[in-house]
């Protein structure tokens, strides 16, 4: 179980981790490279929530698209409950990315 639990725990990069590899890469500060993800960030969710896409050529697109309202089930009671419509944050990876995976 310990061994799984390794493995699992580093098939998995959490946000820390990533600005480390960026700040690597990059041959910069791991404060200009988190300020740089978090400008990423900010820039791909101002545009999603504007209606827009980000499409990054051989990474992916990132889009919304609208999930219909629906019925769903209370699973401790079984009873019927509303699910009401919504937008998500959709993501397909490009032919380069597929490809490398």
């Amino acid at each position: 179980m310990f061994l799984l639990n390794q493995i699992l725990k580093r098939s998995i990069m959490n946000k820390a981790e990533l600005i480390a590899k960026i700040a690597d890469d990059a041959g910069i500060t791991k404060t200009q490279a988190n300020d740089s993800l978090d400008s990423f960030i900010d820039a791909v969710t101002k545009t999603l929530k504007s209606g827009g896409k980000v499409t990054l050529v051989g990474f992916g697109t990132f889009s919304v698209s609208k999930r219909a309202a629906r019925n769903g089930r209370n699973p401790q009671t079984g009873a019927v409950i509303k699910i009401k419509a919504k937008k998500v944050a959709r993501f397909k990876a490009g032919k380069e990315l597929s490809a490398k995976l």
